[in-house]
């Protein structure tokens, strides 16, 4: 067997392409322009590592960044991204003197919200940064456009806070077919623009649209766009048009090389239940990964692995640690290394057929990847490799290096 890297103790990882991130985000912050371009980077960006893609995007033209959690900003703070950061829900009061101090902007859509951040700003000596968020037709966060005009005006008088934004959510941009919904929701929105600048205030960044209506709705980009499963080299929707994402390049693959093989016979069965059995003689090959790592037991029997230059079926229940691949003849050995998500333009399985399988949304495929998957970031174009410290070979990994922080992995 040649010998092949692996990070940390079990031949088991996510691989980040750092390159198509870049690439990503470069041809979208054209098509948007003048409009510029927060990165989403919540979840751990999508399950792609937060710090390592927030550093990418940021060199590649984004303008600044955008996480769900107070928690997930200050991880950024202390990675040392210094980039403009803003919070994408109105956070608890209790978070309000950590934002302050650390320089991240906040959603706000409350009376309390003013109250809360103006007076942290006001403690803290620098005002906090805030975007006003309205409700359009969403239903989850923002002020209702009848009580916009108050919130305005309490933000616009409290010297602890500097208004800097104005934006709203997008419920159903992804389906093209609703388009009426998506025009109501842009014209609440022009609406709700009118009445602020009826009230003295000019947003230096309005902003509306979310992958998918940056993609679809050009009336809809602003002074901002806030992207994030397109970053990713995903589509927000399978209905969008097949042109919205030939241009970009998947960035995850998810690897795990060879812990067994073994032969069993024409009528044997596998894992657990004993649903699949063998209609030939054949060879089974273990991974290790299961659903505990983000493969989840709704994918049994239902996915192909590419290992050995081929498809290979999944086969029987996938377990908490482990899955089974039916390899029949192939020369597979152990320490050989399968791809189990990857690029569909190199033969690859593809995130969609994942969500396609489940009922699901790409998004959920890639945020359910588990954090014992080290990630492992490089730049430029790979062949089903991972960039790091560890060999894999007949007898197992070593002198396997640790992950690196969380949110980080290694990086090559």
């Amino acid at each position: 067997m040649s010998r092949v890297a692996w990070p940390g103790l079990r031949p088991a990882w996510v691989e980040v392409d750092l390159g198509a991130v870049a690439h990503n985000t470069r041809t979208l912050a054209a098509e948007v322009s003048p409009a510029r371009v927060l990165a989403v980077v919540k979840a751990d960006a999508y399950g792609h590592g937060a710090v390592p893609v927030a550093r990418a995007v940021i060199s590649a033209g984004a303008s600044c960044l955008g996480v769900a959690l107070v928690e997930e900003a200050l991880a950024l703070r202390a990675a040392g991204i210094s980039a403009p950061v803003l919070i994408l829900s109105e956070p608890h009061p209790s978070a309000a003197d950590a934002c302050a101090e650390h320089g991240i902007a906040v959603t706000v859509c409350t009376l309390a919200g003013v109250q809360a951040f103006g007076a942290a700003g006001r403690r803290g000596g620098r005002p906090v940064t805030a975007h006003l968020k309205v409700d359009t037709g969403m239903h989850r966060q923002g002020c209702d456009p009848a009580d916009l005009p108050a919130l305005v005006v309490a933000a616009l008088a409290e010297p602890g806070l500097s208004v800097e934004g104005v934006w709203s959510h997008f419920a159903v941009a992804d389906e093209p077919a609703r388009q009426a919904t998506t025009d109501a929701q842009l014209d609440r929105y022009a609406d709700a623009l009118a009445a602020t600048a009826a009230l003295g205030l000019v947003p230096r960044w309005r902003h509306l649209a979310n992958s998918a209506g940056a993609t679809l709705r050009d009336d809809a980009r602003f002074d901002l766009v806030r992207l994030g499963i397109e970053l990713y080299g995903l589509a927000p929707s399978p209905d969008l048009p097949a042109a919205a994402t030939v241009r970009l390049r998947p960035a995850l693959a998810l690897r795990a090389a060879v812990s067994a093989v073994r032969t069993v016979e024409a009528g044997e069965r596998v894992s657990y239940g004993h649903r699949w059995a063998a209609q030939a003689r054949t060879r089974i090959a273990t991974l290790p990964i299961g659903y505990a790592d983000g493969v989840r037991r709704g994918l049994s029997d239902r996915i192909r692995v590419r290992l050995a230059g081929r498809d290979v079926r999944q086969v029987g229940r996938v377990t908490m640690d482990q899955l089974m691949v039916d390899v029949g003849d192939a020369p597979v050995e152990v320490g050989e290394v399968a791809t189990l998500l990857g690029d569909p333009a190199r033969g690859e399985p593809g995130v969609r057929e994942w969500s396609v399988a489940l009922d699901t949304i790409d998004y959920e495929v890639t945020c359910g990847l588990s954090a014992r998957l080290p990630r492992v970031h490089h730049h430029g174009d790979r062949t089903g490799r991972p960039a790091a410290a560890g060999t894999a070979h007949a007898d197992g990994p070593v002198d396997a290096a640790p992950a690196g922080r969380a949110g980080e992995g290694v990086h090559r």
